[in-house]
């Protein structure tokens, strides 16, 4: 039985109109008309009653309604599931992240992926934004957890998982790291290791808007591109950084990390954190493993 028939069969008994149900499945109606008739000679009676002013279903119509819809069912989840033995048998799923999320978001993932989907293999590849996003495209990634830039690709999906908390990373030895909490003014005519804009535009811009929205001017000693090498310098005593609560995680020796304090509702402070994936790109792991991360976002959005 050809399923196209059976689509066709049913776009047409649910608008009774042949060219909305043609509309519907983006084909001319004159196609839509032929694959019904393909469909009732195959099964040697008309499924429509048509006049110049109505459509309507014949009793045999009416009859095979529910078992076409069945049918076609019972297709698409055949497909489907061939598809995702394709999909696995080829490659791991391919999961491109941020430092950030590689240090604190993924090891939570991937303990809940081992106990609830231990089928999914996973693959990490760990880069920044700007270059995760062409290979979203390309389609060497499958998914990325990214910072969604302020001009967004339409090709690309982009869902807001959390904001990243930013701490301070300060020398265990400066007279701030005893403090519980840090503000913007505290950190005034500080040296400060920033990222580079080109490479990190998200994390470069945080510390220029707090310093701006607190009336300051940033006071930038050195850039750095990455993040340990940022906690590095920190601990060498270069300067401080404002870094996501998560770059704790590094543990570089000398390094402590304190909450930064901002005003209430300010989410300056907080770093966007967006899962990212091609448009239109048909993936049940890919979908699977969201849906693992949409259960427990709030415990692990809680951590960051």
């Amino acid at each position: 039985m050809d399923t196209d028939q059976l689509k066709c069969f049913l776009a047409a008994a649910d608008t009774l109109h042949f060219g909305r149900a043609a509309r519907a499945l983006d084909m001319l109606p004159a196609s839509l008309g032929r694959q019904i008739k393909t469909l009732e000679a195959r099964l040697d009676t008309p499924l429509f009653h048509r006049t110049t002013r109505a459509v309507s279903l014949t009793e045999a119509g009416q009859t095979i309604l529910e078992d076409a819809r069945h049918l076609v069912a019972l297709s698409d989840a055949f497909e489907e599931k061939a598809r995702a033995v394709r999909l696995t048998a080829g490659h791991p799923l391919r999961v491109g992240v941020i430092d950030s999320a590689a240090a604190g978001l993924m090891p939570q993932l991937l303990a809940h992926l081992r106990a609830e989907a231990p089928e999914i293999e996973v693959q990490l590849i760990e880069q920044k934004t700007m270059h995760l996003l062409p290979k979203l495209l390309s389609g060497s990634l499958d998914l990325a957890i990214c910072r969604p830039p302020d001009v967004r690709d339409p090709k690309i999906v982009f869902r807001t998982l959390f904001f990243e908390t930013a701490v301070v990373a300060l020398p265990e030895t400066h007279p701030l790291a005893a403090r519980s909490e840090i503000r913007i003014e505290d950190l005034d005519d500080q040296d400060l290791i920033v990222p580079d804009r080109r490479s990190r535009p998200h994390s470069h811009d945080l510390t220029i808007k707090l310093f701006m929205d607190a009336g300051l001017t940033a006071r930038i000693a050195q850039m750095a591109e990455e993040k340990h090498t940022i906690v590095n310098l920190v601990a060498s005593g270069a300067g401080l950084a404002i870094v996501p609560r998560w770059t704790e995680r590094l543990r570089v020796a000398g390094v402590v990390f304190v909450p930064l304090l901002t005003r209430e509702g300010v989410t300056r402070s907080k770093l966007v954190l967006a899962a990212a994936w091609p448009q239109g790109a048909r993936d049940p792991r890919r979908d699977q493993v969201l849906d693992v991360l949409e259960r427990h976002l709030d415990e692990i959005e809680a951590s960051a």
